[in-house]
């Protein structure tokens, strides 16, 4: 059983697996990093200084009344708050990553429709009679057009 557990871990696709997830999470981790560091502080300046994960509801008050001047305090006072903020930042973030996939995907087809349109060149049947430069077959000894011999 032991060896072929071992075989299933070491086939191809299993491997492929294993780096297409390594390299998803680091993926990930550099979209949070631009969402979070790069695009949510611009937009939350044109919004008026918002920042999104601080955006809640409470839903019922925790041990110290509110109002809560951020997350953070209702979530130290135990209130039930509703984090629409938190929604709006990981729905952009869906948003990016769905972005860059796309454009991977379309910049991979893309290189692979450029494969696919160069066919093979075809394998020539014929060649060039050197006296008459009539086309001849390939095998062919003598030329059919001009009788001469035809070097192999």
């Amino acid at each position: 059983m032991l060896k072929e557990f071992r075989q299933f871990i070491l086939r191809g696709n299993v491997l492929d697996l294993a780096i297409a997830v390594i390299i998803g999470v680091a993926f990930g981790t550099i979209v949070k990093s631009l969402v979070d560091d790069i695009l949510m502080p611009p937009i939350g300046l044109l919004l008026g200084n918002v920042d999104f994960s601080d955006l809640f509801v409470v839903l019922k008050e925790g041990a110290t009344p509110g109002p809560y001047a951020s997350l953070g305090v209702a979530k130290e006072a135990a209130a039930v708050t509703w984090r629409y903020g938190v929604f709006i930042n990981a729905l952009i973030n869906f948003l990016i990553v769905a972005l860059a996939m796309f454009v991977v995907i379309k910049l991979a087809a893309r290189a692979l429709q450029k494969q696919a349109a160069q066919p093979a060149p075809p394998t020539p049947t014929s060649r060039e009679c050197p006296q008459c430069t009539m086309q001849a077959p390939l095998r062919a000894t003598r030329c059919p057009y001009c009788t001469s011999e035809i070097c192999v």
